[in-house]
């Protein structure tokens, strides 16, 4: 057990803002369209809207990228893959807005930019609701020919960052040889190296931590978590089947769990029950900034925490959120240090 040095945190936190950080993984975008409910069809008992706006939100892995540039000013840089399309240059803008290098990225004309659209109505007399989503995207793996562009960008781009995020959406980005490489190449250059993904995690071997939420480490292990006996055994039989040296396991309102290959296993709680609005993207503001933190040389307890205070942040908000190491410093200067002991 051990409590949470508040001033060690807050006289290190700069230190998040000097680290550069490589995306690699599932880029997308989030179209949010929104229209005001005008009448019903004639053509169809179907809603008409009047276009109100549209909003472009950056999603799946462009969203860690973009959790890392808001954290460190900027030094944050993606490779993804993106089709020959309406949509490409509207998602390279949308990184380029985020203050996002996108010079490692590769263009496929077979396959499609990722987009999620979601069309949302409103009427004087209801809140938006969402109507329909529309899913862009390509799910088979890489043309050989693509995957070797993508590896010579990994050859180019790792040595020139602290630490690397692979974000797997099981779109079909992150082959074997592309993972094997990235790990092969941050291992070659002593980088921090983690990993995103919601399945197959024994695809990533070795690499420094993984981050999955429970449900999905369920799937994997193959049982149910439901007493501090199937936690610490689910949590080594992840570390045992992936060779990682570390797994963050997020458990939503009972927190997390950190497994390291030292049998250090430390439990860190929840910093905000009460004003949850919207946890979407919450994971990747998760491993955004435990691997800042990490790449900064904060020991593994102290970068989950910090992760999680940038978690406690964003779910106040709608939609997939960003937040500072301002805004953490704010967080952490009024929390209340003696509820927040970390078990381990």
């Amino acid at each position: 057990m051990f409590n949470i040095d508040r001033d060690y945190i807050l006289d290190n936190l700069y230190k998040l803002k000097e680290k550069k950080v490589l995306v690699i993984g599932d880029l997308a975008i989030d179209e949010m369209i929104y229209g005001d409910t005008e009448r019903i069809s004639r053509e169809a008992p179907v809603l008409i809207l009047q276009h109100n706006h549209t909003k472009i939100i950056l999603g799946g892995g462009s969203n860690a990228a973009h959790n890392i540039s808001t954290l460190n000013n900027g030094k944050a840089s993606v490779i993804g893959v993106v089709g020959d399309d309406y949509h490409a240059p509207i998602l390279i803008n949308a990184f380029k807005e985020a203050n996002i290098n996108t010079d490692y990225m590769v263009t496929d004309k077979t396959r499609h930019t990722t987009v999620k659209t979601r069309i949302s109505g409103t009427c004087s007399q209801s809140i938006t609701q969402q109507i329909v989503r529309i899913d862009r995207q390509t799910t088979e793996l890489l043309s050989e020919e693509t995957e070797n562009k993508v590896i010579k960008k990994l050859e180019k781009a790792i040595p020139e960052h602290d630490a690397v995020i692979l974000s797997d959406y099981h779109l079909g980005m992150l082959t074997q040889r592309i993972i094997d490489k990235a790990i092969e190449l941050t291992n070659k250059y002593n980088k921090i190296i983690t990993v995103d993904a919601q399945k197959n995690l024994n695809k990533y071997q070795g690499v420094t931590a993984l981050t999955p939420n429970q449900p999905d480490t369920e799937k994997f292990v193959g049982y149910f978590i439901k007493d501090e006996e199937t936690l610490v055994k689910a949590g080594k039989d992840v570390l045992a089947d992936t060779n990682a040296k570390m797994v963050l396991l997020t458990r939503g309102d009972k927190g997390m769990v950190l497994f390291e290959n030292n049998e250090k296993v430390s439990r860190i709680p929840v910093f905000n029950k009460k004003d949850v609005f919207d946890v979407t993207g919450a994971g990747d503001t998760v491993i955004a900034a435990f691997t800042l933190a990490l790449a900064a040389g904060f020991e593994p307890k102290y970068a989950a925490v910090i992760g999680n205070i940038a978690a406690s942040i964003v779910i106040r908000h709608f939609g997939c959120a960003t937040t500072t190491t301002e805004e953490i410093a704010e967080n952490l200067k009024i929390m209340d240090m003696k509820k927040f002991i970390i078990g381990g």
